[in-house]
């Protein structure tokens, strides 16, 4: 099995073609991040990919990103995933990674719009995760363990460190039997989060060393699924972002780290931990 590190553009200002290049430059394979919402973008970038011949991972939220639409009803974000994966399509992304639905809706309507979610995801050719995130449907692990048990046919992108908050601990307890979930994941999103927040300040300060070991058994069981699926290619995407995720300091709100940097350093630990992974 290969592994293909992507670029998020989460936070990224510039060009397409600039993020693409200074990717290629540190060693990524590709670049992750949303769909832009206008077709003249979609036809120019995906000219550059297609031209550059570099693997993309479309970003797609149902209703408004990042949180959804508080009033908007599980049809609503239905109708915007259709849309949205016609968009998606013209780019030919390697993957459509979906933030979907509400944290608000009951178990039920849960288990309904994945339903029907699956169903949209299977009708358009396109390879779809929808990623666990705080906000949205997937915002707990026992949320998401009940749908699996409904809709086994979903297939998932795993950002864990929403999860460690919801649940406010590492998920290492016996009792925490993650596997129904780990065995559908096919797109790693790699951000350290701890108890108290969804991004450590950074991932190789000896104090998070703790925490990033239990991401990096989490990712482990992901890869030993994935190899046993006879997956030939795993993807992982280094996450670090802004918006309330990196830490700043007080009254002066300087950040205390570079984003681009946390995401390269994350980027060659993982091509690092999966050297010794395949190696083994």
């Amino acid at each position: 099995m290969r592994l293909e590190i992507f670029r998020t553009l989460w936070g990224y200002r510039g060009s397409w073609q600039q993020a693409l290049d200074e990717a290629l430059g540190a060693g990524f394979d590709g670049l992750e991040a949303r769909i832009p919402e206008t077709a003249a973008r979609r036809t120019i970038n995906a000219r550059l990919l297609r031209e550059q011949n570099v693997p993309y991972i479309a970003t797609l939220f149902t209703s408004t990103p990042v949180l959804p639409r508080q009033s908007d009803s599980p049809q609503v974000h239905l109708e915007d995933l259709r849309m949205k994966l016609d968009w998606a399509a013209e780019l030919g992304p390697r993957l459509v990674n979906v933030l979907p639905g509400n944290d608000r809706w009951a178990l039920s309507e849960q288990v309904d719009f994945f339903a029907r979610a699956a169903e949209l995801a299977s009708a358009c050719g396109l390879r779809v995760c929808f990623e666990i995130h705080r906000g949205r449907s997937l915002y707990s692990p026992w949320v998401t363990l009940d749908v699996i048990r409904q809709v086994p046919e979903l297939r998932f992108t795993s950002d864990i460190s929403h999860w460690l908050v919801t649940c406010e601990r590492l998920l290492d307890d016996p009792a925490d039997d993650l596997s129904a979930f780990i065995e559908r994941v096919d797109h790693i999103q790699a951000r350290v989060g701890y108890d108290q927040g969804p991004q450590v300040p950074h991932p190789g300060a000896p104090e998070y060393a703790e925490v990033l070991a239990f991401h990096q058994r989490h990712w482990e069981s992901i890869w030993s699924s994935q190899e046993k699926r006879g997956l030939q290619t795993t993807t992982l995407t280094p996450e670090f972002g802004p918006d309330g995720y990196l830490h700043h300091l007080p009254f002066t709100d300087v950040p205390v780290a570079d984003l681009w940097q946390l995401n390269q350093w994350m980027a060659r630990c993982e091509r690092q931990h999966f050297h010794r992974f395949t190696s083994r």
